[in-house]
């Protein structure tokens, strides 16, 4: 069999190292089925637009989430705004969303003049076969929760990598605690006697100590035993029920559909 000779330059997605390397005929063709495969930035971004598309309407106070996938909403947001003389006011999960909708130019507003929203439009670190969320991993949990509990409907986007059967089959950093700082020590030794697994008190990044949230608090992460079948409404329940637990990053029974982007380009929709 014959072999061609192919040529890349330095940013191939599909060669990273080498600026020339020989392949068969069918291996070229497998390499550009490689380069064509959506990035995970592009799959938050189909998801963000459609479920803005879907469920933003005028006159209406929306609550908007934090994290990543929710920078393309608000983009989108913006863009119907400006295109369709949409009035929608902004009600925002955390600092974050709060800048990105002064910056985008939209209407801010909060629970106390709009203590309910039509709908609240949010990611998630990932969502099970029962719609049971992970949320948190940016550590603004508390407010997320907060806002969605105003909304009519809460409506989750994110890309294929969060979407799985059971939780902790794909996010492997478990769930984010918001704890009163005092309190941080017993509550990981209740938790870990109770349920088991491992928490870990959350560092900061760019200084020295623990992660304080927007609330000043401190957030534990449970890494929880992978062999256990827990009753998530349950096991969040008790969690609630020790003293020092602000908020669990576990969304149970509050999300009414999910929006992933996936690699192929579509959009996979779950509804509870």
């Amino acid at each position: 069999m014959t072999f061609r000779r192919v040529i890349y330059n330095s940013i191939s997605s599909c060669n990273q190292h080498l600026k020339s390397v020989y392949f068969k005929p069918r291996e070229v063709h497998r390499c550009v089925a490689i380069k064509s495969k959506m990035s995970l930035n592009e799959a938050k971004k189909i998801a963000a637009y459609r479920a803005v598309d879907e469920w933003v309407k005028n006159n209406t106070a929306v609550g908007i989430g934090s994290g990543s996938t929710v920078v393309f909403a608000v983009d989108r947001l913006a863009q119907r705004v400006k295109e369709e003389k949409l009035e929608v006011v902004c009600v925002p999960t955390s600092f974050q969303a709060r800048q990105l909708i002064v910056e985008n130019g939209l209407v801010l507003g909060d629970l106390d003049r709009n203590p309910q929203l039509n709908v609240a439009i949010d990611g998630a670190d990932e969502v099970d076969k029962d719609m049971v969320l992970i949320k948190g991993g940016g550590g603004c949990l508390l407010q997320e929760k907060i806002v969605a509990s105003c909304a009519e409907r809460l409506i989750i986007i994110a890309d294929y990598t969060k979407n799985s059967h059971k939780l902790g089959e794909q996010y492997k950093k478990g769930v984010p605690i918001e704890v009163v700082p005092l309190a941080y020590v017993p509550i990981r030794e209740k938790i870990q006697k109770q349920f088991g697994g491992e928490l870990k008190l959350r560092m900061a990044v760019a200084k020295a100590g623990p992660c304080v949230t927007d609330n000043g608090n401190f957030i534990l992460d449970w890494n929880f035993p992978q062999d256990v079948n827990f009753h998530w409404s349950d096991v969040n329940r008790d969690l609630l029920m020790i003293p020092g637990v602000v908020e669990t990053g576990l969304f149970v029974n509050m999300a009414q559909k999910a929006y992933f982007g996936m690699a192929d380009g579509s959009v996979k929709t779950q509804d509870k």
